[in-house]
């Protein structure tokens, strides 16, 4: 079978183009152009009446992945809320101010999820070995690993994720995310050996009005996931295969 394709997105718009291009699963998510955060309760209810199988991103803010006092209670909430309105899996991390992994707190979240999935996602690309790593998530039962390899892009970083595959093996399943496009996905499946690939499949948005840069409410044009670009990377990902 191809290798199977995540589609991120942040919004209703998104959600469709993703769902329309042939994703087969969706991480659900807010805030994106921050690297993504707990979207919300009523985004949530329109991504479950889709056939495709959502993850839910539990973030509650931007930047370090270092959690703050009562932030750790407030994911474990999140995680239950999200299960019992039935996402078939969550999307969480955390880390010691020592740059590891907080394993006990990696571990309550695995408790609060019950029998939905559950991803560790990018913050193992912060850690000094994210190789050596994958055995810690695999022993507290976690069921996928997001990481592009500790690179900026999984391109870059395809020695360590063929590495973290192997490490794995039949324990859990690493996921290649970060900078994924259509030109790229088919020789990074081949070379890593990764089942699962995540991706955006955006292009740049409009331009926004100056006032609304001017006061702060946008840094930028947001990028929006695009339907074409989805059918793309389910397209290649099948040629993969069959070459």
């Amino acid at each position: 079978m191809p290798a199977l394709l995540e589609i991120c997105v942040d919004d209703s718009t998104g959600l469709r183009a993703a769902v329309a291009g042939g994703a087969d699963r969706i991480e659900l998510c807010s805030a994106l152009e921050l690297g993504g955060l707990t979207p919300s309760a009523a985004l949530l209810e329109q991504a479950l009446q889709t056939e495709c199988p959502t993850h839910m991103m539990i973030r509650p803010r931007a930047g370090s992945f270092v959690l703050a006092e009562g932030e750790a209670a407030l994911m474990v909430e999140e995680i239950r809320l999200a299960v019992a309105r039935g996402v078939a899996g969550v999307v969480v991390g955390a880390l010691r101010p020592d740059g590891g992994l907080d394993l006990d707190t990696l571990a309550r979240f695995r408790d609060a999820a019950r029998d939905a999935t559950i991803v560790l996602h990018r913050a193992i690309d912060l850690v000094p070995d994210p190789v050596a790593a994958v055995g810690e998530v695999a022993a507290l039962g976690y069921d996928k690993i997001l990481s592009s390899g500790g690179a900026p892009s999984a391109v870059e970083g395809m020695k360590t994720l063929a590495a973290m595959v192997v490490e794995a093996g039949e324990r859990l399943s690493i996921i290649a995310g970060a900078g994924i496009n259509p030109d790229n996905v088919a020789r990074l499946v081949a070379e890593t050996g990764v089942r699962e690939v995540h991706g955006s499949a955006s292009a740049p948005g409009a331009e926004l009005d100056a006032a609304v840069l001017r006061l702060g409410f946008a840094t930028g044009p947001r990028r929006q996931t695009d339907r074409t670009i989805v059918a793309q990377l389910r397209a290649a990902l099948s040629k993969q295969e069959t070459a």
